[in-house]
């Protein structure tokens, strides 16, 4: 089973939609680090925080992202095989280098439908519509493509 680690974005924006249960339900253990419980604030009791173990990997990379985006990816490196839930474009670059698998918040809708978490990713995205979170038209379609629902 894969270790599930998520950047702050992403629970910021199932926050927003009032559905983080969607993460509780899709995954079977989402962790975060110290670093994102505290630019999240309080966390259900559901989520796991785990401290990272290698500061310097991590100050290395804190050089050019934030420190969520730092510490996590830290994180999905002491976890071997795991799965890291992150959108912004500097750090999913920079994951991706690091060999690390990498999901974004969209592409966790997919796989809620697959699990039957929920039954329409477009009645997800209208929502996450109405809030700050922008996403392309592009997007839009290509994951309702891949949802089936285009």
């Amino acid at each position: 089973m894969k270790t599930i680690i998520a950047d702050t974005s992403c629970l910021i924006i199932y926050d927003k939609i009032n559905r983080l249960e969607i993460l509780q339900h899709t995954f079977v253990e989402l962790i975060v680090t110290d670093e994102v419980a505290e630019e999240f604030g309080e966390l259900p009791d559901w989520i796991a925080v785990r401290q990272i173990a290698n500061k310097n990997q991590y100050l290395e990379l804190a050089k050019n992202l934030g420190k969520g985006e730092a510490s996590s990816i830290t994180l999905a490196l002491e976890f071997e095989g795991s799965l890291l839930i992150i959108d912004e474009r500097k750090g999913r670059k920079v994951a991706e280098e690091l060999k690390i698998e990498i999901i974004g918040s969209l592409g966790v809708l997919i796989k809620a439908k697959e699990k039957r978490v929920i039954k329409s990713v477009k009645e997800i995205l209208d929502l996450i519509d109405k809030t700050n979170f922008r996403i392309s038209e592009s997007i839009k379609e290509k994951i309702l493509k891949k949802a089936g629902e285009l």
